[in-house]
Order: structure tokens, then C-alpha cells, then sequence
């Protein structure tokens, strides 16, 4: 979605927020998309990855609940909220909109540290108390209410204690219910009119009731863009924050622009360039009162880059023009980088969930047994089997624990050679202490050949061979664990057709390996017939896969 759209893509005439003609300032569709913000794969967020992001939530771990309500606290305005509802305590007067009185203010202001003791009380510390002091009546940590004396009077809300106490259920509710009220208003501010403009794109109302009507259109209108574009700015961070290695979660905000405006598989052209500046500019204020409750770390975009230059025409960039060096690390930070906090994860999962996603935690399918485990992560679309299995194998005797996983891969329902497949990759995280229980199932026609190729590969030399029957059967069912797992993606299938061990006598091969006795036998030939670039192979490969239909 594009925000609101420069008038030329030359020497901008953007202002910045609060600006009025802030002419020759040098915005980010200025420059190089890739010296700016650096490549998409720098980030982990390559095509596939992207393709796969934007269908599927993917899961994400999180912190303890504990953990959470601990750095919720620790969340400065937060924090504040919780220390006047206990000043509240017995009561406190307030006015008849509940706001704290004048005497009362500076006093809130010095209790939060954002005053000194002595003397007045700075303007914006007042100010920033106010903010407190209405979130905590927002979240219901004080509540207000009139004596018999008609006077209105403050006094703590029954979840304040809890709160205070660390009740991770009670603090996370509160925090939760204080990013969607923060996430609300910075919707809201972004969407108001500009002053002196007008009610609609070129309209001239026939009267004032019109005008009013069209005013309150065009505030909807943009409030409701504002809200999407924030609400997909979001979900994005949370999809690259679940697929970003440890320490890589940082996201230039000219990347998460252009991830929500260039469309994929495209180049940015200069108009898309355009309208990554226009979708900075517009989530910056938004992201920055994000930042305020914890949800994101971020530093936003430098005002300096929007200052007017006294001369245009001796102005020079902000950064490098297309064609010069690319930006280094400090000058590329001016142009904004986010950051998704653990905290902003568990609020954005909690508002996935609320929106009717499947938004998954990493090691919810590790919970039960090694046949519950494999099943679980067979069966689910939306899952890291790598993560499950190292959740699942965490803290138990790597003997037993292959031992349980071997017997939970034998079968021949649809999902067996899918469960071979990942009880191999949960050995191979085990590792040598797991040999004895491999050992044991040498001999068993379904697991017989994955141990001893598990074996081989970890160094044993007293292995025996398999039989050409348990070889031709492994085959069989290592591609079709690979098939199923890759859904039909015929690049990837050609790569493993390529390795198949077909000897220089195709029809001698597929001769043997259409007899086994496997429930997908059949299709894997069909696939290596369609695939296989050789056509002699393929064409013996679909007799092949004929014969296996005719003989069932």
C-alpha cells in the first residue's frame, strides 16, 4: 500500500510531519534502493522466504510468561501508570473529566522523576504525567467515582495489586490492553486532516453539513489506510523477526517499506521508490509510539533529512546519489531502523490470534510423545520441524529418546515415510549416543536402511550392506518423504531425481523398483517420469509406474 505520494520525484517537495514546503530536502526515493537499505538477502528475507511469509504465520518463540511481565514493567510509561495509581491511594481528588487537578500535577510530574524537587515543573514532564495518569484510568488501575459530596475523587482498581505483585496473566492483560490502546491513537493521529485542507479531493460542499460529512469521510478514509498499513508493517516485522537469526532481528525501515510496496518479484521502479519514502514517512510516527509501550525498539527517521536548505541549488544529498558508494552503517541508521521486541512479539501473536490466524508457538508440538511429536508435525502446514525436534529431544537420554522415536516412525499409513524422514533429522541431533538404539532396528525391512545409512554417516565401518530388496524399498521411501515434504516443488525434485542411482540399464532399474512393495511406489515413478531430463530414463520410469497401477 502507498502512503501519501511526493509531488515529483526529483528534488523532493515533502515536508516532514508538521512542515509545510520543506523543498529540496533530499527523501530516501532519492537514493539507491540497495545502497540504502542493503540487499533483501543481507536480512534473511529472500524470495522463498517471503513467498512462504506471506502465506503462512510462521511460529515464533517467546520468553517464559514470566519473563514477559517482568520486561512489561520495566516498559517506562507502563511503569508509570502502575506508580500514580498507587499514589492515587486512599484517593485522590480529580476534575469532572477525571484528570488529575493543577496542584496535583506537578507533584505526579516529581514523582515519576521526569521533575526536579525543586521548583517548576517543566511544561512536557507535566504533560508526560498526564499521558501516565490517563492510561492508568484507561486500564482501569484507578478508578473514579463521586462522594456524597459530589466531589471526584481517584482510588486504585482491584488489578493493581496483582500487577504490582508481578502476576504474569494480570501484567501481560494490562500491557496488552496498553498497545492497543497506544496502536489505536497513533492510528488516529495519523489519520487527521491537515489544516486549511480540504473536506474532499476537489469537492466544493453545497453547504456546511456537507462539508462536515465529507470531512468526516476523508478522516475515516484515512484512518482506515493508516490502520492496514500498520497492521501489515507489523505482521511483517513478526514474520522477519521469526526467520532472522539471533541478533540479525533489525529492520532498516526502508526495507519493511519496500517489502509492503514492491510487489514480488519486481524491481522498485522510481514511482515505487516514491512510495517507500511515502510509506516511511508515514509509519514513522506510528512506529515511534509503538516504541513508547515496548512493543519495538526503534530509531527513527533523522529530521535533519527533511530540513529545507536556504539554497537548493548548492544543497547537497543527505546520502549517496544511484551509482555512488553505498551508505555505511551510521548514515543508513538515519533513515530509520525497527526492531521487534519479545514483548511486541507476544502482542502482535495475541492480535494474530484475535484476527482468526494460526499464529504457532515454536514447541507447542513437542509437548507429548515421540509418535504424538512426529504426527503433530506432519500434519501441521505451519510449523519449523527443526525446532520441534530440538524442543522435543531437550532434556531427555538421547538413548531412550531414539529408541521412541524409531518405534514412532515405523508404518505405512500416508505421513510414514515423512516420519522416517524426521526421525532421521532427530538422530542426527542426538548423535552418537543414540548408536544402541539404532543398532537395534538393522534387521526391520522399514527403518533397516535409514540406520545404516545413519551409521555410515557417523563413521561406523562394521555396517553391513543392505539386501537389494531393504536398498530398493529405501529408495522408495526417501522419495517419497521428499515429495511429500516439498509439496510437488519440481525444482527441488529435480535435484533429488538427479541423484536417483540409476544405473547405465534404465529399464533393468525401474524393472526392479516398480515391484516394490511400497504405497508409494507408484507415484514416485510417476514423478521421475514427468522430471527426469533424460528421456530415456523417464520413459522407463512411466512403463514402470504403469506397471506398479496394473499390479495393484
Amino acid at each position: 500500500m502507498a502512503g501519501r505520494r511526493r509531488k515529483n520525484a526529483g528534488a523532493s517537495s515533502a515536508a516532514a510531519p508538521g512542515e509545510e514546503g520543506a523543498a529540496g530536502a533530499v527523501l530516501p526515493a532519492d537514493l539507491e534502493l540497495q545502497d540504502l537499505y542493503g540487499a533483501f538477502a543481507a536480512h534473511g528475507l529472500d524470495d522463498e522466504d517471503l513467498d512462504d511469509a506471506a502465506v503462512l504465520v510462521p511460529p515464533v518463540k517467546l520468553p517464559a510468561e514470566a519473563d514477559l511481565a517482568a520486561q512489561a514493567k520495566a516498559v517506562p510509561m507502563f511503569g508509570y501508570a502502575l506508580k500514580l495509581a498507587r499514589w492515587a491511594a486512599p484517593y485522590r481528588a480529580v476534575d469532572e473529566f477525571g484528570d488529575l487537578t493543577g496542584p496535583d500535577r506537578a507533584p505526579a510530574a516529581r514523582l515519576l522523576g521526569l521533575a526536579p524537587e525543586e521548583g517548576d515543573a517543566p511544561e512536557e514532564a507535566v504533560v508526560e504525567a498526564m499521558r501516565a495518569w490517563s492510561l492508568a484510568c484507561d486500564l482501569d488501575l484507578v478508578e473514579i467515582g463521586t462522594t456524597e459530596a459530589g466531589e471526584h475523587v481517584a482510588v486504585p482498581g482491584p488489578d493493581l495489586e496483582p500487577a504490582e505483585q508481578g502476576d504474569a496473566e494480570t501484567v501481560l492483560e494490562l500491557w496488552l490492553t496498553a498497545a492497543g490502546i497506544v496502536r489505536e491513537l497513533a492510528v488516529e493521529a495519523d489519520s487527521m486532516p491537515e489544516e486549511g485542507g480540504e473536506g474532499a479531493a476537489g469537492a466544493e460542499p453545497a453547504d456546511e453539513d456537507e462539508e462536515d460529512e465529507a470531512r468526516l469521510a476523508s478522516v475515516e478514509e484515512a484512518r482506515d489506510e493508516a490502520a492496514e498499513l500498520l497492521d501489515e508493517a507489523l505482521q511483517v516485522l513478526y514474520e522477519t523477526t521469526a526467520f532472522a537469526e539471533p541478533g540479525t532481528e533489525t529492520v532498516p525501515l526502508g526495507v519493511l517499506a519496500a517489502l509492503l510496496v514492491v510487489p514480488e518479484g519486481e524491481e522498485p521502479s522510481e514511482e515505487l521508490l516514491g512510495d517507500i519514502t511515502d510509506v516511511m514517512v508515514t509509519l514513522d510516527p506510528m512506529l515511534g509510539d509503538l516504541a513508547e509501550l515496548g512493543v519495538l525498539d526503534y530509531h527513527p527517521i533523522d529530521p535533519e533529512l527533511f530540513d529545507e536548505e536556504e539554497d537548493e541549488e548548492a544543497a547537497q544529498p543527505a546520502g549517496p546519489a544511484i551509482g555512488e558508494e553505498p551508505l555505511d552503517e551510521e548514515e543508513s541508521a538515519r533513515f530509520g531502523l525497527v526492531r521487534l521486541t519479545p514483548l511486541g512479539q507476544y502482542g502482535i501473536r495475541q492480535w494474530l490470534l484475535e484476527d482468526g490466524y494460526d499464529a504457532p508457538l515454536v514447541g507447542e508440538l513437542a509437548q507429548g510423545d515421540a509418535g504424538e511429536l512426529l504426527r503433530a508435525v506432519c500434519e501441521s502446514a505451519n510449523v519449523l520441524p527443526d525446532e520441534e525436534l530440538r524442543v522435543w529431544i531437550t532434556g531427555r537420554e538421547p538413548e531412550a529418546a531414539a529408541r521412541e522415536l524409531l518405534a514412532a516412525a515405523r508404518g505405512n499409513d500416508a505421513y510414514a515415510p515423512m516420519r522416517r524422514m524426521l526421525c532421521q533429522l532427530a538422530l542426527a541431533m542426538l548423535g552418537a549416543p543414540a548408536e544402541p538404539a539404532v543398532r537395534e532396528v538393522l534387521d526391520d525391512p522399514e527403518l533397516g536402511g535409514g540406520a545404516r545409512a545413519w551409521l555410515a554417516g557417523l563413521g561406523a565401518a562394521d555396517v553391513p550392506a543392505p539386501e537389494r530388496g531393504m536398498a530398493l524399498w529405501t529408495v522408495v521411501d526417501t522419495f517419497a518423504a521428499q515429495l511429500l515434504d516439498t509439496g510437488g516443488d519440481a525444482e527441488l525434485l529435480r535435484e533429488l531425481i538427479a541423484e536417483l542411482p540409476v544405473t547405465d540399464n534404465p529399464a533393468s532399474y525401474f524393472g526392479e523398483l516398480w515391484r516394490v512393495d511400497h504405497p508409494y511406489t507408484a507415484d514416485v515413478l510417476e514423478v521421475v517420469g514427468e522430471l527426469h531430463l533424460d528421456r530415456t530414463v523417464a520413459k522407463e520410469a512411466r512403463k514402470a509406474a504403469f506397471k506398479a497401477r496394473s499390479k495393484k
